[in-house]
């Protein structure tokens, strides 16, 4: 394990091996292995719900009828609810994550008793649920992302949570979204591909959390990708010029890559990924990206020899190296959100 990132090292020989055996997956195939593995998996990462945590489950954050259009909050039960209406001291730092699944699939319940277990260490955390790539592209995903941000800026307070307290997470391609997200609020010209509003519709977040995420979708472009260059066409917003040619593809790419976006008033990041994640590599590069914009960054790296650290690992509750991340994750999200008072 390390806390620290070099440059990018060679993943270990089985890992190339097996990204060799599913070397450039298909966007059908993804999204097939994905419905045949979702039910169980739901139900593998949420035995033994958590005690403690207060639920508030299926808010509509758009109010467009959409049944994707949810998000749950989860709270401390410790924080009553005379509290929440009348001390505004009770109010808690806010961590707001989005599922993976690839962009095409996955849910927020999923993650429900991840996300409890970061409530349970004294947060407010709201889980959400967003459209998914296939019928709708990157545009709809990341408006559907600062619209659940906009939400919570405007209704947090009345769960104990403060608006101005804000982390954004995710893993995989939920942590893709969050990313980008970061990156459009203070980039105008990802606005404009994005077709979103000049002004986000919120205000700033102090902290971005990543766990194995698809940071750098250039990495699709190597010798031996997990996943296809079809992802680029999946993601891509129509009607954006993007064509078959692979000169197009890659400035689609630029365009999907939170790596290609960091400036040096990007907020502090946490990362946790590991030599076994798939996408290792990307992750280290997007660390020496972030060092080297002076953007505070911290990380929680795992070597090939810790085999309960593949990707999105930190999902799993069981495992020591996720109870490292909790811990890690926590203490991240106190510092990057203290009062200025508190500093």
């Amino acid at each position: 394990m390390s806390d620290t990132a070099g440059p990018a090292a060679s993943p270990p020989g089985w890992h190339l091996a097996l990204r060799s055996l599913f070397k450039g997956t298909p966007v059908w195939a993804f999204r097939a292995g994905m419905f045949l593995i979702q039910s169980s998996e739901t139900k593998r990462m949420n035995v033994d719900p958590i005690a403690g945590v207060r639920e508030t489950n299926d808010i509509a954050y758009v109010g467009d009828g959409h049944p994707l259009h949810r998000l749950d909050v989860l709270a401390p039960e410790t924080l009553a609810a005379d509290e929440v209406a009348t001390d505004a001291r009770a109010e808690l730092p806010v961590y707001i994550y989005f599922h993976g699944g690839g962009w095409t699939s996955g849910d927020k319940q999923t993650v429900t008793k991840y996300c409890a277990h970061q409530a349970a260490a004294g947060m407010v955390v709201v889980n959400v649920n967003y459209r998914k790539a296939g019928r709708f592209q990157m545009n709809h995903l990341v408006e559907d992302a600062e619209s659940a941000v906009a939400w919570v800026h405007e209704n947090i307070h009345s769960y104990g949570g403060d608006r101005t307290r804000v982390v954004l997470g995710g893993d995989s391609a939920g942590g893709h979204i969050a990313a980008l997200l970061t990156a459009a609020s203070s980039n105008p010209e990802l606005r404009d591909h994005f077709s979103m509003p000049a002004t986000p519709r919120f205000g700033g977040v102090q902290g971005l959390v990543l766990h194995c995420s698809a940071v750098d979708l250039s990495m699709l472009f190597d010798k031996a990708p997990i996943l296809s260059t079809g992802f680029i066409r999946l993601l891509h917003p129509k009607g954006s010029g993007l064509s078959a040619a692979n000169r197009s593809l890659r400035v689609a790419a630029k365009y999907l890559s939170p790596i290609e976006w960091v400036k040096s008033d990007h907020p502090a990041v946490f990362v946790s990924t590991s030599e076994r994640d798939y996408f290792y590599d990307s992750n280290v590069k997007f660390i020496d990206r972030l060092r080297a914009a002076l953007v505070p960054v911290e990380t929680l790296i795992y070597g090939s020899e810790n085999r309960n650290t593949r990707h999105t690992w930190q999902q799993n509750f069981r495992f020591a190296e996720s109870q490292a991340v909790y811990r890690r994750l926590t203490e991240f999200i106190e510092r990057v959100t203290a009062p200025v008072s508190a500093v």
